[in-house]
Order: structure tokens, then C-alpha cells, then sequence
């Protein structure tokens, strides 16, 4: 019973721990080595910079070409 409850609990902190990349690769707001950037700073760093992604991304405005 309790290798059920850790492989769950597991399960669960794996999922939360993902969720940020998941958004990260999903999201429109950045592309490319950018993109790349802002996903190596979310393994290594932590939650802090999936917060920064959320504040800062892009870090460059796209011009608009009509």
C-alpha cells in the first residue's frame, strides 16, 4: 500500500514539476533559441524563471510588418 501512495505522490510532483515547461513549449509568445533559453532556465533554475517567463517573455517586441 505504501509503494501505491509514493509512485502516486510521484506521479503528481512529476506532473506539477512539468506543468511550466509544458507551457513553455506550447506558448506562442517566444520562439526558437529563445524559447530554448526560457525551457534550460526552467530545468535548472526552477519555478523562478517560468515567473520571469511570465512577466518578461518576449524580451525583444516583434515589429509588426503589415
Amino acid at each position: 500500500m505504501e509503494m501505491i501512495i509514493g509512485f502516486f505522490f510521484f506521479v503528481v510532483c512529476a506532473f506539477i514539476w512539468l506543468i511550466p515547461l509544458i507551457a513553455i513549449i506550447v506558448s506562442d509568445r517566444t520562439s526558437g533559441g529563445e524559447k530554448a533559453a526560457w525551457v534550460l532556465a526552467v530545468i535548472f533554475i526552477s519555478w523562478f524563471a517560468w515567473i520571469f517567463y511570465l512577466l518578461l517573455a518576449p524580451l525583444k517586441r516583434r515589429s509588426l510588418r503589415y
